[in-house]
């Protein structure tokens, strides 16, 4: 029996694979028809409407539609070509989730449940959160070097490419812990402080539990220039431009995408580290109130960032 100082029992985590087939199937359809009418009704009929609700989160999160599936294969076939076999790795990728689960738990007794699905998108993300839903985007989390980046257009091309080579399907764990983490956390405000704070403490609750980060140009590139970053971060995070910091390609003023996931785990491990009681840490870093810019303040205030 669970007293109240011993967790309740992590469920077996719920993990969707089957909109991948499922899209597969809906590819060779569409492929075998001249007709952009008809291509439309099969990437509907096989895809979407057949789709787990992770899918259709996956979708409204990213605002996919039919029209953009078919464009995009039609547009990108040795692209898809490449991926095609690496999104079998779903179910192999997914196995250590339920033990990584019972790692979080114990930092963070209060966790909650959250499905993952693993679908396929439009290249636009490879782990977002919708609710209590963690949605993985194979042909993006999935990949690695060997993916055909040619036919892809600018910014993107380079900025997969880049991603690619980094083998991020060997990440797919710290991936699917740090969008767990969303699940968890309150929605974040618009300042760029906000939403650095948000992304920082995903990644480093995440690396806490699979004592991984991501092996990303930011992570080296950081270190090497933390003046720098934290000088620019103190002038722009009242701020509502992310432009410099998240979602974005590495043309900005680091040169380097995605400096803000940086930023924001150097935060996080400063409070942390600070701390005196760690698990009361995690607990006050995943619920901070990412919607109060008063509240996140004090927070990059007692990780002694800025100091």
């Amino acid at each position: 029996m669970a007293t109240a100082s011993t967790p309740l029992p992590v469920a077996a985590p719920q993990v969707q694979t089957g909109d991948i087939d499922r899209f597969w199937t809906a590819f060779d359809a569409i492929n075998a028809t001249p007709d952009r009418t008809r291509k439309l009704a099969l990437i509907q009929q096989l895809y979407i409407d057949r789709g787990t609700p992770g899918l259709h989160a996956l979708m409204t999160a990213r605002r996919y539609t039919a029209e953009q599936y078919v464009d995009a294969i039609a547009g990108y076939p040795k692209f898809w070509a490449s991926i095609r076999p690496l999104t079998n790795r779903a179910h192999d990728m997914a196995a250590p989730l339920a033990a990584n689960l019972a790692k979080f738990r114990k930092l963070y007794p209060e966790l909650r449940p959250a499905s993952v699905t693993y679908a396929v998108g439009v290249l636009r993300t490879g782990g977002t959160t919708m609710d209590n839903q963690v949605l993985i985007g194979a042909e993006i989390a999935l990949a690695d070097e060997t993916v055909d980046v040619s036919e892809l257009p600018e910014p993107m091309r380079t900025r997969l490419g880049a991603f690619f080579a980094t083998r991020p399907y060997l990440n797919n764990g710290q991936n699917n812990l740090h969008e767990y983490v969303h699940t968890q956390q309150r929605v974040s405000g618009d300042t760029l402080a906000q939403r650095i704070a948000y992304e920082g403490v995903a990644e480093f609750v995440a690396e806490l539990v699979t004592g991984t980060k991501p092996p990303l140009e930011l992570y080296r590139y950081g270190p090497a220039h933390r003046n720098i970053v934290r000088d620019r971060f103190r002038a722009e995070m009242d701020g509502t431009d992310w432009g410099n910091w998240l979602y974005n390609s590495a043309g900005n003023a680091f040169g380097v995408s995605d400096m803000g996931y940086f930023t924001g785990y150097e935060i996080a491990r400063g409070y942390y580290a600070r701390a005196t009681d760690k698990r009361r840490a995690v607990k006050e870093m995943i619920e901070l109130r990412y919607d109060d810019p008063a509240a996140v303040k004090a927070y990059i205030a007692r990780s002694g960032y800025l100091a």
